[in-house]
């Protein structure tokens, strides 16, 4: 069983004015489910209930299983619209999942021994995060919740990338999956001030990452969910 149930309502009522109202007056959060072999479903969840459960960082990276009507679907978070100002969620997106069948997500990276690190602790260097999370392909069975990155040996100057990153039986980093040239720096040990390393190279390698590329659209998901005034 997961360990995320949420109970979601379906939505008839649609357009950019039927989802303010929805926000406003039910304080409801308009959503879509797609993907699979069924039609998107245009939903609502409770948004006492959905934002409490993305209070949890493992909500992003799990199985969840959405109760609509009498049917419960499988499904994973693939993407949220927040309010610019007030950072609100406005609309979230839902991808069904079948247990046989791989999909693409993003998993969020844990960084360990930062105190610990060699560079850090002997070299007086300092560590940067070239990347919070990593896109892999898996069955949703195989979905790690977060991928840990241990910085314990890595000395000033070295730069860990997706290559040096163990990942989990049944995971597959997508960005390698393309080829060497996409071997992408995840975290290096920076020079402390007047040290030697050059930290404009490391930040150039940090600008020059491929951003990965992401699934189609949910089908009514951004156009309807514009800014609240």
């Amino acid at each position: 069983m997961s360990d995320f149930e949420l109970t979601a309502e379906v939505r008839d009522d649609m357009g950019k004015g039927a989802s303010r109202r929805l926000r406003r007056l039910a304080d409801q959060i308009p959503a879509i489910l797609y993907g699979g072999d069924k039609p998107p479903q245009p939903l609502s969840f409770v948004r006492k209930d959905l934002e409490h459960a993305l209070e949890n960082e493992a909500f992003y990276s799990h199985v969840l299983v959405l109760h609509v009507g009498k049917d419960k679907e499988k499904a994973i978070l693939k993407d949220l619209q927040r309010h610019p100002a007030k950072d609100r969620v406005m609309h979230a997106d839902f991808l069904r999942v079948s247990d046989d069948v791989a999909i693409k997500v993003n998993v969020p990276l844990h960084f360990l021994n930062e105190d610990s690190c060699y560079g850090v602790k002997m070299e007086g260097g300092m560590i940067q995060h070239l990347a919070n999370e990593i896109e892999v392909l898996c069955l949703p069975g195989d979905m790690p919740e977060y991928i840990e990155v241990d910085m314990a040996e890595v000395k000033v100057g070295e730069i860990i990338h997706l290559s040096d990153v163990t990942l989990p039986k049944g995971v597959e980093s997508v960005a390698l999956s393309h080829g060497e040239d996409h071997d992408l720096s995840v975290a290096a040990v920076l020079a402390p001030k007047g040290g030697g390393a050059d930290e404009a190279e490391l930040d150039a390698a940090a600008d020059s990452e491929e951003a990965p590329a992401g699934d189609e659209p949910a089908a009514d998901g951004g156009s309807e969910e514009d800014s609240e005034s």
